[in-house]
């Protein structure tokens, strides 16, 4: 029993996984035919459109998180702020949270000789911004949710999770915010690059699903995406593994009117296409950990 309560939410995570993986394979395999029809018809002009905005995405995270830190008073230079976001984002491939990610960031950065608590802070700020710039794009998803009238009596339900979980993570991060609420501008130009990450994510679905044959407004997608953001921040599977693929299937399907089969094509090529643009934290990871290294020797 003790056991049981020290692993319950790890239990849960790898469950998650494991049934999200489950219930994709058997949809999957349901549309099989249709599936790989899809798969034929995607031309790789549409793959490198959709990877290059996922890679300006994950630069846009960059300079959100380099906008906090040097406005926060911390001296780094730009390209030791990409290669701790690089080397987190790939580590989020195989940690079991995003948090993770985070976790890696705030120690290389710490072995640098930054301060830990403004770097700390940074990362709160820095997730709260994001949060934010979703929470801006939320309508358009809660908008295309109201107009299911299947869903009629249960969009208050969904809003009001979604309002919690927003209310929760300010309630426990704004004290982390006291440094930059005095820089108005900085936080300013930290959401433009929050939304630059969301828009081009939503432009990366949108060329996936051009090419794969079908047609979605660019204004829906990113409302779905915003939607799909919150769901799969539910902490029910290992970062988001088979609960964002399956999530995503059923948003793009159900309220986008999006065939399910190049919905399920499309969530998984993006889940691919965004782990390849995470790889250059491979590359950075070596530099990173000498730069660690060197600060210990001087310590």
């Amino acid at each position: 029993m003790t056991w049981l309560k020290k692993n319950r939410q790890a239990l849960l995570r790898w469950g998650g996984t494991l049934l999200s993986f489950v219930l994709l394979a058997a949809l999957v395999s349901i549309y099989r035919e249709d599936v790989l029809a899809a798969l034929r018809r995607v031309t790789l002009a549409n793959l490198l459109l959709a990877f290059g905005c996922l890679l300006l995405s994950r630069l846009s995270n960059v300079a959100r998180w380099h906008t906090l830190l040097r406005s926060g008073g911390v001296p780094i230079a730009l390209k030791d702020t990409a290669a701790l976001t690089f080397t987190g984002l790939f580590a989020n491939n195989f940690l079991p949270t995003t948090i993770g990610g985070d976790v890696v960031r705030l120690a290389g950065a710490m072995q640098m000789g930054y301060d830990r608590a403004v770097c700390l802070a940074s990362l709160a700020a820095d997730r709260l911004v994001n949060l934010t710039g979703m929470c801006l794009a939320a309508p358009l998803g809660i908008y295309q949710l109201f107009q299911l009238t299947p869903l009629a009596a249960t969009p208050s339900l969904a809003l009001g999770g979604l309002i919690q979980k927003g209310w929760d993570f300010l309630r426990r991060t704004l004290a982390s915010l006291t440094l930059w609420l005095r820089q108005p501008w900085a936080l300013l130009r930290a959401l433009f690059f929050a939304w630059g990450n969301l828009l081009f994510v939503a432009a990366a679905y949108y060329f996936l699903i051009r090419g794969l044959g079908e047609y979605l407004p660019y204004w829906r997608i990113i409302g779905l995406v915003s939607l799909s953001y919150f769901i799969t921040s539910i902490p029910l599977s290992i970062n988001g593994y088979g609960l964002h693929e399956l999530t995503g299937t059923a948003i793009f399907s159900q309220i986008g009117g999006i065939s399910i089969p190049v919905s399920a094509v499309v969530v998984v090529l993006q889940r691919l296409l965004m782990v390849s643009a995470s790889t250059p934290g491979a590359f950075f990871l070596p530099g990173v950990l000498s730069k660690m290294d060197r600060s210990e020797q001087k310590t």
